[in-house]
């Protein structure tokens, strides 16, 4: 049955997702979603993976309550003491080479001006990106997206080159089993280099591939991956939309790998559920992009009052220890879906790091045959009995389940949805 207010949204909005939820939501708090019938919906995607540090964080109620007394925005060229904090406070946490920001408010955005300042600082505009990889929906950074979200809108912008993604569970040159060796980074490098015009900017890539279905990318591989772009002068812009503050048990993953990008661009998690992103380069890269004449005005760069919600998600990162949480409370639902498997033989592969897993659901796990169809199905039952569950679909892959709670999250709500998710996977299959 089609509710009144489903019918009023069809008729003034533009349906820019498929479908909507079929719950309309009039209150959040913590890991929970609340709908004006008055269902409690647990929240295993932290809203668009946004709001880290659960829904409606005191804290940052109380960052924005500023806006009573303080500037909520400004002339672009203006600057506010919430805005030179936030740099400050961004530069204790980063390593030395990561010293200079501008504050945007999505990731597209972040990722638009590392792209740009790559291109001014070489000379060059070919970006590299990874299969599966997602950037953002603006021109740029949509056009060194592969994932679904390509096709019907023209050419995208030149000089888009791929890589191959280390996807061990499926190896996309059919090398691996289970454990990537680096090959088809060696591989993928060199189908790269015979495309390329010889104008190479920069390579793009988050540390976890988020929408290729939850593919982490480990030391060794990000090690090499460095290598061959210095070799090639390419520029390392590091995509942390997901993986910053905490979730991977990290405050930044970069720091897993023990190595400092061109560029580390933030955004979802920096705000805690506000529209706020941030691109982070060196000393060095700024100078020769403003002696270059870099120029990146939007209308709400540098807002005061986005900034002052970013300085509160930083405290609460580093004064309630959420890397650290991540890790554990991780490790613990990590093992109730490994659980899960031995259950339900639809479950191909559990993977991830942190508070950032996949679940991918397959119809024959000897075949590693895809069930897309039975992903959605369960994705939909879990929400008819109260789990928000995300499920991201892998063109040629199938569908992974992209699970992320808050770093908040206690054990008692991890076991409440992991027995929702068990209840409507047997629902789904028996």
């Amino acid at each position: 049955m089609i509710e009144d207010w489903q019918k009023d949204a069809e008729e003034v909005l533009i349906r820019y997702c498929g479908s909507f939820s079929p719950h309309l939501i009039e209150s959040a708090k913590g890991s929970y979603v609340y709908a004006t019938d008055g269902s409690a919906i647990l929240d295993f995607t932290s809203g668009q993976m946004c709001s880290v540090f659960g829904h409606n964080h005191p804290d940052i109620l109380a960052a924005l309550q500023q806006g009573d007394t303080r500037a909520i925005h400004l002339l672009s060229t203006m600057l506010s003491p919430e805005l030179i904090a936030l740099g400050k406070k961004m530069n204790e946490l980063l390593p030395e080479g990561l010293d200079r920001s501008i504050f945007l408010n999505t990731g597209s955005e972040s990722n638009e001006a590392a792209l740009r300042m790559a291109k001014l600082h070489t000379g060059g505009f070919e970006i590299v990106g990874f299969a599966g990889s997602w950037h953002g929906m603006t021109a740029g950074a949509q056009s060194h997206t592969y994932s679904l979200t390509r096709r019907g809108y023209g050419p995208a912008m030149p000089g888009s080159l791929m890589l191959p993604a280390p996807y061990s569970y499926r190896c996309p040159i059919q090398h691996c089993q289970g454990t990537c060796d680096n090959s088809c980074l060696e591989f993928g490098m060199q189908m790269v280099d015979q495309q390329s015009v010889g104008a190479y900017a920069a390579l793009i890539v988050e540390p976890v591939l988020s929408a290729a279905g939850i593919i982490p990318l480990s030391p060794s591989y990000m090690k090499r991956l460095k290598e061959l772009c210095e070799e090639r002068g390419l520029l390392v812009i590091f995509d942390e939309a997901q993986t910053g503050l905490g979730r991977l048990g990290w405050n930044f993953a970069l720091e897993e790998y023990e190595l400092v990008p061109d560029f580390l661009t933030l955004s979802k998690t920096l705000g805690g559920g506000l529209p706020l992103a941030a691109t982070v380069c060196s000393r060095e890269m700024e100078d020769s992009c403003y002696e270059k004449g870099f120029i990146y005005v939007t209308s709400h760069v540098s807002d005061p009052l986005c900034a002052a919600v970013g300085l509160a998600t930083l405290e609460i990162l580093t004064r309630d220890a959420m890397a650290q949480r991540a890790q554990e409370m991780g490790a613990y639902l990590k093992q109730q879906l490994v659980a899960l498997m031995s259950r339900h033989a639809c479950i191909g592969d559990v993977r991830g790091k942190g508070l950032l897993l996949g679940m991918e659901i397959v119809r024959d796990r000897e075949t590693k045959q895809t069930d897309p169809e039975l992903g959605s199905r369960i994705a939909e039952e879990c929400l008819r009995l109260g789990l928000s569950m995300n499920i991201v679909r892998v063109k040629g892959y199938g569908g992974v389940f992209r699970i992320a709670p808050p770093l908040t999250v206690t054990r008692e709500e991890i076991d409440l949805g992991v027995s929702m998710l068990d209840q409507a996977i047997s629902n789904c299959t028996q």
